[in-house]
């Protein structure tokens, strides 16, 4: 269901508690999984992505591929590490935090919810805190 792949940016070591919560994620929003793709990469990298297909030149921590199809989830999720690093480093918390913050965020773009108005913004970030928060390890 969701596979790890990194462009210009060597691999780092993570949890399979990103895989579980994933699959967490799409089953409590009411989705069946398909398939999700998470592509590590620079800001370079994903500024080129940025530019070619949503024609936008400036930075960014992620970009949401949706393929959905009825109630299946499928996409890319193209995350800069460098983005994630300086966003860790102003929100004073740890790389992996913020990691697993952004991923979960690709992850409810997926699931339908968006983060263009205040009070989108405002949902996103309470089920970004819902499943941050949120023992996996305690399902069965």
């Amino acid at each position: 269901m969701i596979e790890f792949f990194f462009e210009d940016f060597l691999s780092f070591v993570f949890t399979n508690k990103f895989i579980k919560k994933t699959t967490y994620i799409v089953d409590k929003e009411g989705f069946k999984p398909s398939f999700i793709n998470v592509v590590f990469c620079s800001d370079n990298y994903l500024l080129g992505i940025n530019k070619e297909h949503l024609q936008h030149d400036f930075f960014t921590d992620i970009i949401t591929f949706n393929y959905n199809s009825e109630n299946l989830i499928s996409g890319d999720l193209f995350i800069s590490i460098d983005r994630v690093k300086e966003n860790a480093a102003t929100q004073k918390t740890n790389f992996l935090l913020e990691l697993e913050r952004v991923i979960y965020h690709g992850v409810l773009h997926l699931c339908g919810f968006n983060d263009k108005s205040t009070i989108e913004i405002k949902q996103m970030r309470q089920k970004e805190d819902l499943y941050l928060n949120h023992d996996v390890s305690r399902e069965t």
